[in-house]
């Protein structure tokens, strides 16, 4: 790892922790109805929003209400964007001679899920299949509404173990509103500024055709870039304008705006972990989550780093070139990397999008080494619990705590509790229903892909332990409500399209309704006073105990998937 890698991790790294406190407790004041330096104006639009839709906002809703409401806005959402994307053609700012791709059924449908989902996987190129109307009013609007549902989500979560003795876990819509109105909309509209500064596109404008260098001609697409590219990171989204996303030079045009995009995909999250202490009371256990998460975050770009900057095996042994560092050369593995990012920063937004349920990219995964694309693979299947998404991130990690301490209780015989809350059979059984939903998922559908004539048809360039790889990356993305992609796989067909909306449903729905009905008998317990058969979970020893814990998990359920992938392809090269 060169000095220049390690001063970007520990920068970034250290801006999200000074950033983790102010943007926790505002968060904290803005859904606990505290006063904010936005009520002024926004008060007046949220209530004008409840008046229009017959909100009664103070109302307060059971685990189970919360997560129909949650549902029954999910499905709305996803139909909306699917009926604006099946008329597209029928719409204003529709260029025939440029939409190529035609919007199947399955394709609107597998797009709609996806940008309901926060999952944003793309199973198409942006630029030659959307209209401008398409990417502004279905996509950018449901990257949105579906980033501030599942913050709504993790904050009802967060009530759940902040209050005792109660049946409610707040309102969704009041959260729903605060969450876009308060939180993501007034920071889109400062990032979307700061990207037009920096040279990217928005605009209505036709695509422009230019002659090259070498005479050919060349198709450059124009559009509201900057309307989609700040949120598709805030709302730990990631489907970008272009086919190649964040590589794209409209899209991502500078190593700055690379940065402060890395940013918004981990500070919210990163920050609900304050936000957690605040409103628990218990901070210590907050910033102890923090440091788990920072801890998994750090160990991805060490390991992502050594493989990439050692260089592709592959070619070093088939070219006789040598890739690694030295002689004056930086060496490492550039294939597939924009030159204007170099590894450092292809890493820092391989490891950050991995982690953070953020499919944007700079770099080609596909193109990556064995080792390096293994650990984007092993972050994802760890299922958003490093950062994470908005909410998600938060309860993810929350849930593989309760897990650690019901089976530490059993190991030396002290009470599973958790924040002065026992952990009882009852939550016990929705924890593990919780952790065994994802390796089933990715596994399962995985396991059917790799061995059908639909799944398979998918691999037109790679077989063997890379297109297991890829195969496996595709639903561990779909089931995290990632969307990262490696790029080779054909995933425009109607089995794939059709399974990764089973994939990227239980990924979003099925947790997060687990996760609520977990909160929800939280919230209807009394706060217990410690006692010396309570386990301390603010501490060093448990923070070690938690980090194996979850890595035992991960390991025991897709060490098998990664053996047969990304190791078996490392061994071999």
């Amino acid at each position: 790892m060169t000095w220049s890698s390690l001063v970007l991790y520990v920068v970034f790294l250290g801006v999200v922790a000074a950033l983790a406190r102010p943007a926790g407790a505002y968060m904290a004041n803005v859904f606990s109805g505290r006063r904010t330096w936005p009520d002024i104006v926004l008060g007046p639009v949220e209530r004008a929003i409840y008046r229009i839709g017959g909100i009664d906002e103070k109302r307060e809703m059971t685990s189970g209400e919360y997560g129909i409401c949650f549902l029954q806005f999910s499905a709305l959402l996803a139909i909306f964007i699917y009926v604006i994307l099946r008329i597209q053609e029928h719409l204003p700012w529709f260029d025939s001679a440029h939409m190529t791709t035609p919007m199947t059924h399955s394709l609107a449908a597998n797009t709609a899920v996806s940008f309901s989902t926060t999952t944003t996987w793309q199973a198409y190129g942006g630029e030659t299949t959307m209209s401008y109307l398409s990417q502004m009013l279905a996509l950018t609007s449901g990257s949105f509404l579906a980033a501030a549902a599942g913050l709504a989500v993790g904050i009802a979560f967060i009530r759940g173990f902040a209050r005792e003795r109660q049946t409610g876990l707040g309102n969704f819509w009041f959260d729903l509103v605060r969450a876009t109105l308060w939180v993501l909309v007034p920071i889109a509209l400062v990032g979307s500024v700061f990207l037009i500064w920096q040279g990217v596109p928005a605009n209505l404008s036709d695509y422009t055709s230019a002659t090259t260098v070498e005479g050919g001609s060349q198709t450059i697409a124009q559009g509201p870039i900057a309307v989609l590219e700040f949120i598709k990171n805030l709302g730990t989204n990631g489907g970008g304008f272009f086919n190649v996303n964040g590589a794209h030079p409209f899209a991502n045009p500078t190593s700055l705006t690379n940065f402060v995009g890395m940013l918004a995909i981990a500070v919210l999250p990163a920050s609900l972990t304050y936000t957690f202490g605040r409103m628990t009371g218990r901070q210590r256990e907050g910033w102890l989550l923090f440091g788990v998460m920072a801890l998994f975050f750090s160990a991805g770009l060490l390991i992502s780093t050594l493989a990439e900057q050692g260089g592709n095996h592959a070619i070093t042994q088939a070219a006789n070139v040598e890739e690694s560092a030295g002689g004056g050369q930086p060496g490492g593995n550039m294939e597939g990397k924009e030159v204007r990012f170099g590894i450092s920063n292809s890493i820092l937004t391989s490891v950050t999008t991995s982690n953070g349920g953020t499919g944007s990219f700079n770099s080609m995964h596909d193109a990556y080494t064995p080792i390096g694309n293994g650990v984007a693979l092993a972050n994802m299947l760890l299922g958003e619990i490093i950062f994470g998404g908005l909410g998600t991130g938060l309860y993810g990690m929350v849930m593989m705590v309760l897990l650690t301490i019901f089976l530490t209780g059993l190991m030396v015989g002290r009470t599973p509790e958790y924040l002065g809350k026992r952990v009882t059979p009852e939550e016990i059984k929705r924890i593990a229903l919780y952790v065994i939903v994802f390796p089933i998922v990715v596994l399962g559908l995985g396991g059917i892909a790799v061995v059908t004539g639909a799944g398979k048809a998918g691999l037109t360039l790679n077989h063997g332990a890379h297109g297991f790889t890829e195969t496996i990356f595709g639903y561990a993305s779909a089931t995290a409500n990632n969307g990262l992609t490696m790029a080779s796989l054909n995933a425009n067909s109607n089995f794939y399209n059709y399974t990764m909306i089973v994939a990227m449903i239980a990924g979003r729905i099925v947790l997060a309704l687990l996760a609520l009905s977990v909160a929800g008998l939280f919230a209807e317990q009394g706060r217990r006073k410690m006692s010396l058969g309570t386990l301390p979970t603010a501490s060093l020893q448990f923070a070690i105990v938690l980090s194996g814990a979850i890595a035992i998990v991960g390991g025991l359920s897709f060490f098998g998937a990664l053996a047969l992938g990304p190791i078996i392809e490392r061994l071999l090269s």
